[in-house]
């Protein structure tokens, strides 16, 4: 089994087994963000009985599935094509790891704990000439790599996953060290187990040649070709996760990578390449800690193909204008300020969970995460008082202790945003259920969960994004006023609405403008369902067939 087991704190719920609980990181089938609990019936095959963790509200969902790892033979030999790109020992512990990618040459900077404010590593100061560089790097070995066609880059795509899980803990310590976020719960670990997961999903997705018209005297094939170099520009809320949904399309689709990860956590990204450079040829996959003139050079470069950006609105913007000189494709995942709307009839217990999950997880740093709440004003004050009451019960620390499961802020630019908004919200005299107070004698970013009511929605803090452990919940009496104020931001990454009766629901859902809008869960993601946004939240789709389809050139052979 290649996924990460580890009890589970006080506070959490498991299958008792010898008076211990256990969790796993699902791979290759997490699918949608769970932790589960799981009894391992071989090497190669379990079942697990599952709650999901995020995205859904707890309830008594138990999957009867079997997740059969995907393996493949080892690729033909690929001598005399590529040289590997890691030729020393193993990075199975955290200090090789570390030592892989710690440069010996040239300037460089520090990456610091957000946490504890201690020296987590050095990066190297790479620059548009370096950009240049890897993509005459990439671009050379791009022939090679598309030659070998499907079978034989999944069987690579398959062999950087075995790579990842053999580094699966060193992975999660350096990633809970610069990220900030912890070990246990659906974080460092689960996000480690995400990334071959996956690669694997990925690798997996049919995508055969579609026959779009045949009527006897045309037979019309569609195709998609190679773009040839693409560039991942990755954020630093899930950095080494994000990057493999931009990488394992790319790769998968006969095109090679360089990878620009955030300037805030680049080591994570830098060891994850190392790791999957065990594995994959030389020149298909390249990373580069670079700053803000290394992503513009990325974005403008003649040999860059496609782009693919997750981040800012206003980053997104940029791009768009430095790569339209050479018409590149792009796809971009922007900002969101995802609404939920909890109908009249739902259960306030029952839902308590899967609202503060969707809200709190990775500490509200992500982008698809519930970020303004809208509650019937039948049900306003239970559900006000089941978040309080599930929210004040988790535990927030340094990551490395296994007891937390939710971290700081990761940087500072980020904690001054949540204050800013949170103070704003005060001032207005909306009410503080919870949290509000951060200590700022105590080290690091931690900006305590909070959760704040009777607030106007044109408050700031309903109407930007937080980015943070910060939730507004706005009352609502007429379900017309409340779609009305979901749609009343120029972002739609996501959504949902949240009642006991499906098909209501489904009804409001199809009013709101996102890109998804889900049901009694939020944030939910799976590889074979497509995802992107609407508005200024990005234009493009990610994740499975849609997702390979756009990392290609549609080819139309036509006779």
């Amino acid at each position: 089994m290649r996924g990460e087991v580890y009890q589970l704190p006080a506070w959490g719920k498991g299958h008792e087994q010898k008076g211990r609980r256990y969790a796993v990181v699902l791979q290759p089938d997490w699918l949608t963000l769970s932790t589960c609990i799981v009894t391992i019936t071989s090497t190669s095959t379990f079942r697990a009985s599952s709650t999901l963790v995020h995205g859904a509200a707890r309830r008594a969902m138990h999957w009867n599935v079997s997740w059969t790892m995907y393996r493949a033979h080892s690729p033909d030999s690929d001598a005399g094509l590529f040289w590997r790109n890691h030729s020393g020992g193993p990075m199975d512990t955290y200090d090789s790891l570390l030592a892989a990618i710690t440069p010996t040459a040239s300037a460089t900077r520090e990456i610091h704990d957000p946490a504890t404010g201690e020296i987590v590593g050095t990066v190297p100061v790479h620059t548009a000439e370096d950009v240049d560089h890897a993509v005459d790097a990439a671009t050379a070995a791009g022939p090679g790599w598309a030659a070998l066609g499907h079978e034989k880059r999944i069987a690579f795509m398959l062999r950087a996953a075995d790579a990842i899980d053999r580094s699966s803990e060193a992975l999660a310590q350096l990633l809970s060290r610069e990220q900030g976020k912890p070990l246990n719960g659906p974080n460092a670990r689960f996000e480690v187990g995400a990334c071959s997961a996956w690669l694997r999903a990925a690798a997996a997705t049919p995508l055969d040649a579609e026959v779009v018209f045949d009527d006897g005297e045309t037979h019309a094939e569609l195709h998609y070709r190679p773009i040839g170099v693409v560039a991942a520009i990755g954020p630093w809320n899930w950095p080494m996760m994000i990057s493999v949904w931009q990488i394992a399309p790319a790769l998968r689709m006969g095109n090679t990578v360089v990878v620009k990860p955030s300037e805030y956590t680049p080591l994570s990204v830098l060891a994850l390449v190392a790791v999957m450079n065990e594995e994959l040829p030389e020149g298909v996959l390249i990373a580069l800690a670079g700053d803000r003139d290394a992503g513009e050079r990325l974005s403008s470069h003649p040999g860059i193909g496609k782009v693919m950006f997750t981040g800012s609105t206003a980053t997104g913007k940029a791009i768009i204008r430095s790569s339209a000189d050479s018409v590149k494709r792009l796809t971009l995942e922007l900002g969101g300020n995802d609404p939920g709307i909890v109908l009249p009839d739902a259960d306030p217990a029952a839902i308590a969970e899967g609202l503060f999950w969707g809200a709190f997880i990775n500490t509200g740093q992500t982008c698809a995460a519930l970020k303004r709440l809208y509650v019937h004003d039948d049900i306003y004050d239970a559900v006000c008082d089941a978040l309080t009451s599930f929210a004040a019960a988790v535990p927030m620390g340094v990551g490395l202790d296994e007891n937390n499961v939710l971290g700081p802020l990761q940087n500072k630019a980020q904690f001054d945003i949540v204050s800013r908004l949170v103070n704003e919200a005060k001032a207005s005299g909306a009410r503080v259920l919870l949290g509000g107070n951060p200590d700022r004698d105590q080290p690091g970013y931690f900006y305590p969960t909070t959760l704040i009511a009777d607030i106007d929605n044109d408050n700031p803090l309903v109407a930007e994004e937080q980015f943070g452990p910060a939730l507004p919940i706005i009352r609502y009496s007429d379900v017309e006023d409340a779609i009305t104020m979901a749609n009343g931001v120029d972002v739609g990454l996501g959504a949902s609405v949240w009642s006991a009766d499906a098909a209501k629901a489904r009804e409001v859902a199809a009013r709101i403008q996102s890109g998804t809008v889900w049901i009694n869960s939020h944030g939910g993601v799976h590889p074979m369902v497509p995802f992107g946004g609407a508005k200024q939240s990005g234009y493009g789709l990610e994740f499975g067939v849609e997702g390979l389809k756009s990392l290609g050139v549609p080819q139309v052979i036509n006779g």
